[in-house]
C-alpha cells in the first residue's frame, strides 16, 4: 500500500495527523479540503493527496456527497504512514546540523565550500542556512560567508546546562511575579494531551524539539523575570543540535508529556510550590536520561571540511 509522496504532500499527511490528534478530533467528524488547506497553508492538492492515503490506511473515510471524515483512531496508524509522516525532516537539513555538531565544518565557511561538502545544489545550501540563522545557530557575513555558533557539543556542557536550568525554572514559578497566561496554558495542555496518546510518533525531531522549548519558554515568560526568558531561550538555542541526536534516543515520551500536564495542573490551580517542586523534578528526571554519552558520539565517515584560506 506505500505510495511515494511528494515533500508538501507529505508535508500536509504530518499536519492533518498532527491536527486531528491535537484537537482529540472523534470518529465522524468531518474535514473539508479547503479548511485544512488554509490551516496548513497550502493548497487543496497535496490536502486531497494525504487525505486520501489516510483513506487507504483505514482511518479516514471518503463519501462522494460529504467528502472526507474522520473514521478510525489516530492513536496508532500503520507503520508505513508512519514512515510516511516521520519522512518530512529535511535530509540536507539534518546532515549540515549534524556536521556542525561534530565539528566536521569550520566555523566560518562559504555556500561553496558547504556545496562541496555535503553534495548539494547552492540553492539548497542557501535554504537550510537560513533556516539556521533563524534557529540560532548560524550567522550571515559578508557575501557568501556565514558563521556557525558555539553549541552545546559535549556531555559536560550538556550537564552543566541542566543544572543552570534547575537553577532557574523551579525559582521562576515561585517569584511573586509569576502569572499565567491561561489561554496559553490550555493550549499547551492540548499540545501535551496529543503527545500523550500517541502523537509523538508524528513528530519530527525538530518539532519534538519545539514542542518542548514552547512548554518551557512559556512558563519562564509567565514569571515574569526577562532575564530568566532570555537565558532559557538562548540554552535553547545551544542545546538545539544535541536535541535533535536525542531523537535516536528512546525516551519515554508520553511519560515526559505526563509530566508537563502535571506542571500545568499544579499552575492553574493555584499551588506554586508544587509546580516548582514538579519542575524540579522533571527538569533532574530529563537530565539524568538525556545526559548520555552517546548523545555526543562524534564518530562517523564524513570527514573534517577543509577550506581554502
Amino acid at each position: 500500500m506505500t505510495t511515494d509522496l511528494t515533500n508538501s504532500q507529505q508535508k500536509a499527511l504530518r499536519e492533518i495527523v498532527a491536527h486531528v490528534r491535537r484537537e482529540r478530533l472523534p470518529a465522524g467528524t468531518h474535514l473539508p479540503e479547503w479548511t485544512l488547506a488554509k490551516l496548513i497553508g497550502t493548497s487543496r492538492s497535496p490536502i486531497r493527496v494525504a487525505l486520501n492515503r489516510l483513506v487507504q490506511s483505514g482511518v479516514m473515510r471518503y463519501d462522494k456527497n460529504r467528502g472526507y471524515s474522520v473514521q478510525a483512531s489516530f492513536s496508532e496508524l500503520p507503520t508505513d504512514v508512519l514512515e510516511q509522516v516521520n519522512s518530512v525532516e529535511d535530509p540536507l537539513y539534518l546532515r549540515l546540523a549534524d556536521a556542525h555538531f561534530r565539528g566536521a565544518v569550520p566555523k566560518s565557511v562559504t555556500e561553496a565550500d558547504l556545496t562541496r561538502l555535503l553534495e548539494a545544489s547552492r540553492s539548497d545550501i542557501r535554504k537550510v542556512l537560513v533556516r539556521a540563522h533563524s534557529e540560532g545557530w548560524a550567522e550571515k557575513e559578508a557575501g557568501y560567508g556565514w558563521r556557525f555558533l558555539p553549541m552545546i557539543d559535549s556531555l559536560e556542557a550538556y550537564d552543566d546546562m541542566y543544572a543552570l536550568r534547575l537553577a532557574i525554572e523551579p525559582a521562576g514559578i515561585l517569584n511573586p511575579k509569576f502569572r499565567p497566561n491561561l489561554d496559553m496554558l490550555h493550549e499547551l495542555r492540548r499540545e501535551q494531551l496529543a503527545i500523550l496518546e500517541g502523537g509523538h510518533e508524528a513528530m519530527t525531531p525538530t518539532e519534538r524539539f519545539e514542542s518542548n522549548a514552547r512548554f518551557h519558554e512559556a512558563i519562564a515568560a509567565w514569571s515574569g523575570n526577562r532575564f530568566a526568558l532570555q537565558t532559557l531561550r538562548r540554552l535553547d538555542q545551544m542545546r538545539r543540535l544535541a536535541e535533535y541526536r536525542q531523537a535516536r534516543q528512546q525516551l519515554p515520551r508520553r511519560a515526559l508529556a505526563q509530566e508537563h500536564i502535571d506542571i500545568l495542573d499544579a499552575i492553574e490551580s493555584g499551588d506554586m510550590l508544587a509546580a516548582a517542586s514538579l519542575m524540579r523534578q522533571h527538569v533532574d528526571a530529563a537530565r539524568r536520561k538525556k545526559a548520555v554519552m552517546e548523545v555526543f558520539d562524534r564518530a562517523d565517515t564524513l570527514q573534517p571540511l577543509e577550506v581554502d584560506a
